[in-house]
């Protein structure tokens, strides 16, 4: 009887936890039930999931399990007919900007007019609150060092969508003319691509392909920051359409090679500047500032940059050289300097002199 009664209470909580287990999980369910679909947040990705998957149609797609001859033969309305001949190609105007589309970019638009263009340059800081800062100091664009320092792209990144529409547009001197340096840069938002030691049209021409939707370059449209809506996604025309029109971009020379073939790197199609580096260009000639040998390259990237009807940029220092019109300006760390030396005056650096500990000046040799 007892062995019974034990078998018979055990049953019970048996079906009790079953009861209680069929109770939760059909809760949970109600609840899912019931919730409203999330829908993905708004995305840049222009591959991002189909809400409608299996409900598309495509009437123009190829038949399954066949071979179209779509290599040979065009689509019935098709503009382009024929074997398919990229040469011949005539392009579709789905992606041209609006007509009349304005200029959205102040840099570019003040290098179109011929005005002055300073850079200020953010050399080795990481953190968004100096970027921003530097944004809103008064320059027209923010060059980022990304040749000499050891920042990766996501800091960068960060720090643009920190202040996006500061005053100053993001910008950055990338490592190269390479594909996928470039458009890590204008995926996250730059509006100015400097390119250093451009040595051949082959260099320039490559710059150009990967700084430029086309058909002026062979930028791929792969989404990133600066499609969003907090950066340049907003932009009148749309940015896909008027990015070619707004994309600054300038090339370096910097060597004697570079010198040699200046002015056909100047003619190339979508180049804004030409800048002359006069630090390299010193480090490669062997000779200083103000030597006949030097001024000699510089006058030539000079006459390169005026005969091709472009733009003339180098250092700040020497915004008083006969055309140059866009430079680089001071380091972060310069212009915090030189704004504190503004703002002292007579007090910059009248800290006071102790005589001992780590502040104590270093006695003076006899």
């Amino acid at each position: 009887m007892h062995a019974n009664q034990t078998k018979r209470r055990i049953e019970v909580k048996h079906l009790f936890l079953n009861v209680a287990l069929s109770a939760i999980l059909g809760s949970v369910a109600l609840q899912a039930q019931g919730q409203t679909p999330q829908r993905p947040a708004a995305s840049a990705d222009p591959y991002a999931s189909n809400p409608n998957a299996g409900a598309q149609q495509f009437p123009l797609a190829a038949p399954a399990g066949k071979d179209s001859g779509a290599i040979n033969t065009a689509l019935p309305g098709a503009v382009n007919q024929g074997p398919l001949n990229p040469g011949a190609w005539k392009r579709g105007t789905a992606l041209d900007a609006p007509p009349g589309a304005k200029i959205w970019n102040p840099a570019k638009l003040k290098m179109m007019r011929g005005e002055m263009v300073t850079g200020g340059t953010i050399f080795s800081a990481t953190d968004p609150l100096t970027y921003c800062a530097m944004a809103e100091a008064g320059y027209d664009y923010i060059w980022m060092e990304m040749q000499h320092d050891q920042r990766d792209w996501s800091q960068v990144a960060r720090m643009w969508r920190t202040c996006p529409h500061a005053k100053a547009v993001p910008g950055a001197r990338v490592a190269n003319a390479d594909e996928r340096e470039i458009q890590r840069a204008t995926d996250a938002g730059a509006l100015v691509i400097i390119v250093p030691t451009i040595d051949t049209v082959e260099e320039a021409i490559q710059a150009r392909d990967w700084t430029y939707f086309p058909p002026l370059g062979r930028r791929s449209s792969g989404g990133g920051q600066g499609f969003s809506a907090e950066m340049w996604g907003n932009v009148p025309g749309g940015y896909r359409a008027t990015a070619n029109d707004n994309i600054v971009l300038i090339l370096m020379i910097e060597t004697l090679e570079g010198a040699m073939n200046a002015h056909e790197i100047a003619k190339v199609p979508g180049v804004d500047a030409i800048f002359a580096a006069g630090g390299d260009l010193a480090n490669f000639s062997g000779f200083a500032q103000g030597s006949p040998d030097y001024e000699r390259l510089i006058n030539i990237v000079h006459d390169a940059a005026i005969s091709a009807g472009k733009r003339l940029c180098g250092p700040f220092s020497w915004r008083d050289r006969p055309d140059f019109t866009c430079f680089q300006n001071a380091s972060e760390t310069a212009a915090i300097a030189r704004g504190v030396g503004a703002e002292l005056g007579d007090l910059t650096h009248t800290q006071g002199k102790v005589e001992v500990g780590p502040f104590a000046q270093p006695a003076s040799q006899p």
